[in-house]
């Protein structure tokens, strides 16, 4: 829908815990090293950036139902649902949030 500089918000970050499932399969395969074991990796990170945790919901899932098939990516589609659940921006450089009614930051 949008596309917003990440500096005009000033609102508590959320973290999807399907970025943190993203994160955990990139690992696993191999496509991404972290400076510390997963396990302690993630919740260091969000101590360190006070993040809270946006976890999934049913609620959610209802949304993905409906989305129009502009982005095919699973994790992807579940955050645009959350985006449009919640009412809140997604910070993304990928132009194939544009097409949802979602706010995208970056």
């Amino acid at each position: 829908m949008t596309h917003t500089p990440l500096n005009a918000y000033e609102h508590d970050l959320l973290l999807s815990v399907v970025s943190i499932w993203e994160i955990a399969i990139k690992v696993s395969i191999g496509k991404l090293q972290l400076s510390s074991p997963f396990e302690r990796f993630i919740p260091e990170q969000i101590a360190i950036n006070d993040l809270d945790l946006l976890e999934i919901k049913i609620k959610h899932l209802n949304i993905v139902v409906d989305l129009p098939l502009h982005h095919r990516d699973p994790f992807d589609r579940l955050l645009i649902a959350q985006g449009i659940t919640e009412k809140i921006p997604i910070i993304s450089k990928d132009t194939a949030f544009d097409p949802y009614n979602v706010t995208r930051l970056w």
